[in-house]
C-alpha cells in the first residue's frame, strides 16, 4: 500500500483527545446545554484510497413526555465531504462536527453517507455500491447522559477492511462496520516506529478490544480511543521489508491518559 504523506502533530492530538470538560464560564455554553464535538478516524484497510461522502451526523436523545419515541435532529454546521479514510491515521482524525446541543440523554449518533464513495485500488477508481440502509444512516449507540456546561468528544474509528466488501461480480460495497468512543472514557497510545521508509500497521489487542492504526510518513502512531485495560501492542512492517513482527507485551491502558511506548526498533 501507499506510504501516506501525513502531517500531523501527534502530542498536540493526544493533549486534545484527552480534553474531557469545561466549565459553563470557561466554554461560553448557556445554562442547559453542553457542547458535543463528533470526529472521525481510521482503522487501516490495504488499499490506495477509500472515499467516502459524509452528507450529515444527526443525533437521537431522550423523547420528550408524552412522546413514544424522540425523532432524529441534523446537528447544525456539519462539515460535509468526501473524505479519504486512508489518511485518517497515524493519529489524524477528521473533525465532522463541533456543536452546542441540550443537555440530556444522548442515545444514538447517526452518520448519515451520500452516494459518492470510492476506493481506489493499484490506482483505478472502483465506486462503492452504498446499500440504501447505509446511506440513510449507520446508528451508533451512545447511551450518556450530557451534563449543562460539559463537553464532550465522541470518536467514531471506521473500520477499512470489515466495511469494504467484495461481491461475487468482482465489484466493492460499502457496508460501514464503526466503533463508537467516547473520549473522557478512553485512553491512547502512541510511538514510533523505526525504520521510518515504509508504513508499519501497529494494532492493540486484548479479550474484548482491537485498536489498530498505520504508521504516518515519519514513523509516529497513535491508537486513540483505547478503553482502559492491558494490551498487547503489535508492530507490523510491510511484507516486503522481510522485518519480523515485535510485540510490546502487558500495556497498561488507563482512562483519559496517554502512554508513550516511545521509539520501538525493527530488525
Amino acid at each position: 500500500m501507499k506510504n501516506l504523506k501525513l502531517k500531523s502533530l501527534l502530542l498536540a492530538a493526544v493533549i486534545a483527545f484527552g480534553f474531557t470538560s469545561c466549565s459553563d464560564e470557561e466554554n461560553g455554553n448557556e445554562e442547559g446545554s453542553a457542547q458535543l464535538a463528533v470526529r472521525m478516524t481510521d482503522a487501516p484497510g490495504d488499499y490506495d484510497h477509500v472515499w467516502v461522502d459524509v452528507e450529515d451526523v444527526m443525533i437521537k436523545t431522550e423523547a420528550a413526555i408524552g412522546e413514544e419515541e424522540s425523532q432524529w435532529e441534523s446537528l447544525p454546521n456539519v462539515e460535509a465531504g468526501r473524505y479519504d479514510l486512508l489518511q485518517l491515521t497515524g493519529g489524524v482524525s477528521q473533525l465532522l462536527v463541533d456543536a452546542e446541543i441540550p443537555a440530556g440523554y444522548l442515545d444514538q449518533i447517526r452518520l448519515v453517507l451520500g452516494p459518492d464513495n470510492v476506493v481506489v485500488i493499484e490506482g483505478e477508481e472502483i465506486p462503492l455500491a452504498t446499500p440504501s440502509a447505509e446511506q440513510s444512516g449507520l446508528k451508533l449507540q451512545v447511551d450518556q447522559e450530557l451534563e449543562a456546561g460539559e463537553s464532550y468528544e465522541y470518536l467514531l474509528d471506521f473500520d477499512v477492511d470489515e466495511s469494504v466488501v467484495i461481491t461475487g461480480n468482482s465489484g466493492y460495497i460499502l457496508k460501514p462496520v464503526i466503533r463508537i468512543s467516547a473520549m473522557a472514557n478512553t485512553g491512547s497510545i502512541m510511538g514510533k516506529v523505526h525504520p521510518t521508509d515504509f508504513q508499519s500497521l501497529v494494532k492493540a489487542q486484548n479479550a474484548s478490544h482491537t485498536i489498530s492504526a498505520y504508521t504516518d510518513a515519519t514513523g509516529n502512531f497513535v491508537l486513540h480511543g483505547v478503553p482502559a485495560g492491558t494490551y498487547q501492542v503489535t508492530i507490523t512492517p510491510a511484507a516486503e521489508t522481510g522485518l519480523d513482527v515485535v510485540p510490546v507485551n502487558n500495556v497498561e491502558v488507563e482512562e483519559d491518559s496517554a502512554i508513550d511506548l516511545e521509539t520501538i526498533y525493527l530488525e
